[in-house]
This record gives structure tokens, sequence and C-alpha cells, in this order.
């Protein structure tokens, strides 16, 4: 028991004493369970974001089937108010990343054993899961889209020279390239570069390192758990506000997609991509959850819709980190393991990545009538787990590497490469909203197997009841 702890209730043990009324005399009168509707007036509630996100995707998908051409303006400025909400919590994600990472080092050092365990099952559950889902994807991929798919005219194939730069240097990126790029990311040259650069891999294996050699109870610390408590305030405030922001992310994106111009190859690939995620995200991480902890997980998924709803909009795990643990804590994952395994999985758990790059490279390989043989899809398999890792610390990284997996199995790069690239934006986002399920999911299985809880769960709840009565009892006498 820590002092800090073993003093609060030594306190409530003395006033217990001296008080004339013992805490079994008193009543503790049950908060009436609300209605579902209630959450409606609720700021920044899940029901808001929830309607905020429907209005936003009924209105783009209106305008956009019935305006022939939006003008590029009213998408900018339409979009103002979602890119300010993105950027303010952008700006939090850097000591966000720093203060949780260090301080769930630091508890973790006073937990005997925990921290391997906690270590081993963060990322042996995330690589097992980038694994079942790349395997399932491209069995999917085999069997059922790339037979949809069908060989397009050799003017579908052309590269123009504007392009051909662009794809020649893509297609020069070797796999030991690759794996270099991601070991050296691991480790900054330079730290203050990596902060101004937003290198989050580098910055969190450095906050471990610091977070493991501070000594406890040092000032850093003490200034580090105010800062915590600082960006918390913040990270709620950005939240009342988040229907505001996910409407305006969402809607001039939608913008964007003219529905006409779908042809039935690129209908078979987003249609393909968005249902092999769907099977990984409703069918493949529930099972696991509910194997490992006997409880909904489909309710545990509607309750975090804040994250996802805010990953669909900003197509980015890093901006919607923030969101992701207040929304994890608030279904009452222990901090230690909520600081830890959140940010690690929203930098190496990408599931809806590595479930895309089987379907692209079976993509612009159907469409040149070229069939890929058992072997090309072991080793399609295997470099997709390696790029989905490795997508971090590499610029366009989802499109970089789906040219080096393609040239691995002997697949050209021709013009249909030009319609992945078109429409990267819009599956982007459902690999984004994907990804950050799988570290909600992942984060309460963690929880659940490694046994790790907050300080305040080594009491008894009639304990804790009491300590918390006596500092409310204590509040109002101040």
């Amino acid at each position: 028991m820590s002092m800090e702890k073993s003093r609060a209730f030594n306190m409530a043990e003395d006033e217990r004493r001296v008080s004339p009324t013992s805490s079994n005399d008193m009543e503790i009168p049950s908060e009436p369970k609300k209605p579902w509707w209630n959450s409606v007036r609720v700021a920044g509630s899940a029901t808001q974001i929830v309607i905020a996100a429907v209005l936003a995707i009924a209105i783009g998908v209106a305008v956009s089937y019935s305006v022939e051409k939006i003008p590029a303006a009213a998408t900018t400025l339409v979009g103002i108010p979602g890119r300010l909400w993105l950027r303010a919590l952008r700006a939090v994600v850097l000591p966000l990343i720093i203060t949780a990472m260090i301080l769930a080092v630091q508890r973790l050092r006073g937990m005997t054993g925990s921290g391997k365990v906690l270590a081993r099952w963060t990322v042996g559950y995330y690589v097992a899961t980038t694994l079942l889902a790349i395997v399932i994807s491209t069995i999917l991929t085999g069997l059922v889209w790339g037979r949809l798919m069908q060989e397009v005219g050799a003017a579908s194939l052309e590269v123009s020279e504007k392009d051909a730069d662009t794809y020649a240097e893509r297609e020069s990126v070797e796999i030991h390239d690759v794996v270099q790029q991601m070991f050296d990311s691991f480790i900054p040259q330079n730290i203050f570069n990596a902060l101004a650069n937003d290198s989050l891999l580098a910055i969190l294996i450095t906050s471990v390192v610091i977070g493991y050699l501070l000594q406890p109870g040092s000032a850093i610390i003490r200034v580090l758990e105010e800062i915590e408590v600082l960006i918390t305030k913040i990270i709620t405030f950005l939240i009342k506000i988040a229907p505001i922001g996910v409407f305006f992310l969402i809607l001039p994106n939608l913008f964007r997609l003219n529905i006409r111009d779908i042809g039935v190859n690129l209908g078979i690939l987003i249609g393909g991509g968005i249902a092999n995620m769907a099977i990984h995200l409703f069918i493949v991480l529930p099972i696991l959850f509910f194997g490992f902890t006997r409880t909904n997980p489909y309710t545990y998924w509607l309750k975090c819709s804040p994250a996802w709803l805010t990953a669909w909009g900003s197509a980015s795990s890093a901006a919607t980190l923030p969101v992701t643990l207040k929304c994890t804590r608030e279904r009452g994952v222990p901090t230690t393991v909520n600081n830890f395994s959140v940010p690690l999985g929203c930098l190496i758990n990408m599931d809806g990545t590595a479930i895309y790059f089987p379907l692209c490279v079976v993509f612009m390989a159907v469409t040149q009538g070229i069939q890929l043989t058992p072997t090309d899809y072991v080793i399609v398999c295997l470099l997709s787990t390696l790029a989905s890792i490795g997508t971090t610390p590499i610029p366009s990284s989802s499109l970089v590497l789906t040219v080096m997996i393609a040239g691995s199995v002997n697949v050209p790069i021709t013009g249909m490469y030009g319609v992945i690239v078109a429409i990267d934006w819009f599956l982007d986002r459902f690999r984004t909203a994907v990804n950050v399920s799988g570290d909600m999911f992942a984060a309460r299985v963690v929880a659940k197997m490694t046994g790790i809880k907050d300080e305040l769960d080594d009491y008894s709840s009639e304990e804790v009841g009491q300590v918390e009565e006596r500092v409310q009892d204590n509040s109002q006498r101040v």
C-alpha cells in the first residue's frame, strides 16, 4: 500500500472515530438512472457525436450526388472548423504521450514483475491480431474479391508522364530500406528534431527509457503529474466540442466523393476493403474480446464511439489518441495499462492498414491479367506484416509500401495505381477507425489478462466509498 493511499485512508479512519455519525448509519442515495435520450443534452456525449456524424454523412452524400461539381473553395471553407479542432487535438498528442508513458513506467516499477507481463501481453496481442487480419484479408481477397475484378484495357493501364517519376521513385524503395528506416525510427538522433517533426515512435521509446531511469518521487515526476492534470482538462474541453469538430471533418471530405464515377473495379476495391475491415472489426476482434474478458464487445465498442468516430473523421490515429485514452479510461481500463497499451497501439497496431495491402496488390495484378500464385500470397502476407508496422516513419507510407509489396511479387505499377491513390483518402478513414477500435479492444483485454489495477482498486468498494464520503463532507464544511 503506497504512502499516499495510507495517509488518505488513515485520515478517513480518524474522522470516522471523531464523527458522531457512523458511516454505517448514513445512507448514500443512489443516483436515479437517466433515460438514454438525456445524453443528447450532454456536451460531447457519444449520442451527440453520432448525431453529428450521421448528419454530416447525409448532407455530404446528398450534395455530392446532386451537385455536378462542388467548388474547391467551398470544400476548404466548410472544413475550417474541423481542421482547427483537429489541430488542437494534435497539439496535445506529444505532451500526452510523454507524460503518459513516463508515469506508466514509473507505476510499473513499483509492481513486481507487472512491467514484463504488461509488455508481453500488449506487444503479443498486437502482433497476433495484425497477422490474423492479414491472413483473413488475403484469403478473402484471393477467393472472393479478386475473382470479381476485371481485366482492363491498355488505355487504362498507361502511366502519364506526370506520374511516371513519382511511381519510379516509389518503386525504388527496397525491403531492406523499410527495415532500416523502421529501426532507425526507434532511436532519435536529435530528440528536439524528433519533437519538432512528430517522430512519435522515437518519442515513445525515449519516454519509456526516461520513465525507467527517473527516481520515484522526484521533482520531475511531480511536474509531469501536474502537466497530466492540465492535459486532461484540455482534452475534456475538446471532447465537449467534439460533435462540432466531427461534423466539419466529415462533411467536406464527402464533398470529394463522386459516387457516379465509381467503376466496377473501383467499387469492388472499396467494397472489398470495407467488407474485410468489417469482418475483422465486428467478428474477429469481438470473438477475441469476449474470449478473454467474457463481456459484451459490441456494447463496449459503442460506448467508445467518440474515439472511432473521431478516427473516421480525422484519418489519424495520433490525432485521435487523446479521445481514445479518455474513452478507455471511462470504460474502466486501469490508468497504468491504458497509458502504456493505447499509445503503443497507436504506433504499431495497424490492422486496418494490414488488411488493405493484399487487396491493393491483387487489384493491380488482376486488372493487368496477372494471376498470383500461393507463394506470392505468402510473400504478400509476410511483407504486409512488416509494412504495417513500418508505416509510421515513412512519408505517404501506405501508398509507398503498396508499391514495394507489388514489386516483390512482380506486379508492375500501371495507371491503375493512380486509381488507388485517388481513393486512398476515403478508405484511409475506415482503416484508421479499425486501428483505433483495435487499440480500445486491446486495452481492455490486456487489463483483464495482466490483472493490473489502479492503486484505488486495492481497497474494497466499501472502503473507497467511506473515503469518498469523508472527502465530500470535508468539502461541504469548507
